[in-house]
């Protein structure tokens, strides 16, 4: 039987698992470095970086056999919001990055891979910047990941106007709510 006290520390514990603090850019993985640059849209105009965490997960020894990709299209993820509010991106800047997802996803594929992170098999981090806005997909799992352009591109145009100083906020992500994987919309 829980005590009163059991309750509030695990209310505590599981508030501080999902909790999503606000990641700079320079702060997302240990040893980054950029594996391709590339510009996205019909303009050409958001930047598209894949970077890789050097350092990666920790659990390294399990990476030859966690080979399956899971797909993760349609997956909810819930939205965090930065507060306090001031230096947020401008929603319109962050809707070109969206439109060029959506313009990748007819032209090019409606589907893209996201490794987890070891330098040779690939990048887990996608980072899209245009102007004051920047957007990034974090791939935590220790496997691939697939996620559709489409979703990626609702998320950046639900969070960027949600989040915002109205809201007492400066920017905001969506964490996957098995936690594998998020979406940040900032400033750049």
């Amino acid at each position: 039987m829980f005590t009163k006290q059991a309750f509030v520390l695990l209310s505590a514990l599981a508030l501080a698992v999902s909790a999503s603090p606000f990641i700079r850019r320079a702060e997302l993985c240990a040893g980054q470095a950029t594996v391709t640059e590339s510009f996205i849209g019909k303009n050409k105009d958001v930047k598209l970086e894949e970077i890789s965490c050097a350092s990666g997960l920790s659990a390294r020894a399990l990476e030859g056999r966690q080979t399956n990709t899971s797909n993760v299209c349609g997956a909810n993820c819930v939205t965090n919001c930065f507060t306090p509010s001031g230096g947020g991106p401008d929603p319109n800047e962050c809707h070109i990055i969206a439109d060029a997802l959506r313009f990748e996803s007819q032209n090019t594929s409606a589907l893209f891979q996201i490794a987890n992170g070891v330098r040779t098999a690939g990048a887990n981090v996608v980072t899209l910047t245009f102007r004051s806005c920047e957007s990034f997909f974090v791939n935590q799992d220790l496997q691939p990941l697939v996620y559709c352009r489409t979703d990626f591109a609702d998320v950046i145009d639900f969070v960027a106007p949600n989040c915002q100083a109205t809201q007492n906020a400066h920017g905001g992500n969506c964490v996957a709510t098995d936690q594998r994987w998020f979406i940040q919309v900032q400033h750049s």
